[in-house]
């Protein structure tokens, strides 16, 4: 009887373990494969929580500086370096290269017409007449126009405009510094003088921001020149310009 006894208090005892112990120890390889929370096993490696979401706030974001440019602006200013091309006399072979500043300023009526107004200074040295007395070779000219008119906007977007414009105004041609005090008449010059001038050409424009601009302004300068010396003629000449700069749009609006 009390081998029965220890027999089945044994077989109790087993079947209570089986019973208890046995799905806790399931759970625990479970657990100890799957690793704990907030921690990574070595077949199976888990973001931290605090890690940042890369898809999100490393994403770059692009911003378009040419979004906010409007052709409504009442007033806008340029200023470029610049080059002119002219004969210094009526009948010279040799021409001129000259440099200088062009400054130009527009108010605008509406968004398609505008007054301009611009201001050039061109200096540098040209040829002479052949056999020029008193040894006089590349003297010094200067040339400063001062004219206004009418501005036409033409096809535009955000990206840049063309422009046209007919200026009309005067030129002071300054032709005899460097001749020694000789009469202009012996390299073949023109006299210093103020005369009629005249500006045809436009505007190429390339939009940097909503108020800078990068502008190019290729022209025909006209001037009617005249000399006293001789038959005292006066001669009407078409010469190239070109000015390479930046404009400023102003914030106010029409």
């Amino acid at each position: 009887m009390r081998f029965q006894a220890r027999f089945s208090v044994s077989i109790v005892a087993v079947a209570a373990l089986a019973l208890l112990g046995g799905p806790g120890t399931i759970q625990a390889q479970d657990q100890a494969s799957q690793g704990s929370p907030g921690q990574s096993s070595s077949n199976q490696p888990t973001t931290p929580q605090n890690t940042p979401d890369q898809t999100s706030n490393g994403r770059y974001i692009s911003i378009d500086p040419l979004a906010l440019v409007r052709y409504d602006n009442k007033f806008d200013v340029s200023l470029g370096m610049a080059y002119d091309h002219m004969k210094a006399g009526p009948n010279l072979l040799q021409g001129s290269n000259l440099g200088g500043l062009d400054l130009s300023g527009s108010m605008w009526l509406s968004k398609h017409w505008a007054v301009e107004a611009s201001g050039r200074g061109y200096l540098g040295t040209s040829g002479a007449a052949p056999n020029a007395p008193y040894n006089i070779k590349g003297p010094f000219v200067q040339e400063y126009l001062f004219t206004a008119g009418p501005e036409w906007l033409g096809p535009h977007n955000k990206h840049g405009a063309l422009l046209a414009h007919v200026l009309v105004g005067g030129v002071d041609g300054m032709f005899e510094k460097d001749l020694l005090g000789q009469s202009p008449s012996v390299v073949g010059f023109y006299n210093n003088q103020i005369a009629l001038a005249g500006i045809v050409g436009g505007h190429m424009d390339l939009n940097r921001s909503a108020h800078w601009v990068f502008r190019i302004t290729p022209d025909a300068v006209i001037t009617r020149y005249g000399i006293n010396y001789g038959n005292k003629i006066t001669q009407t000449d078409v010469n190239f310009a070109i000015s390479v700069g930046l404009e400023y749009k102003f914030r106010k609006k029409r």
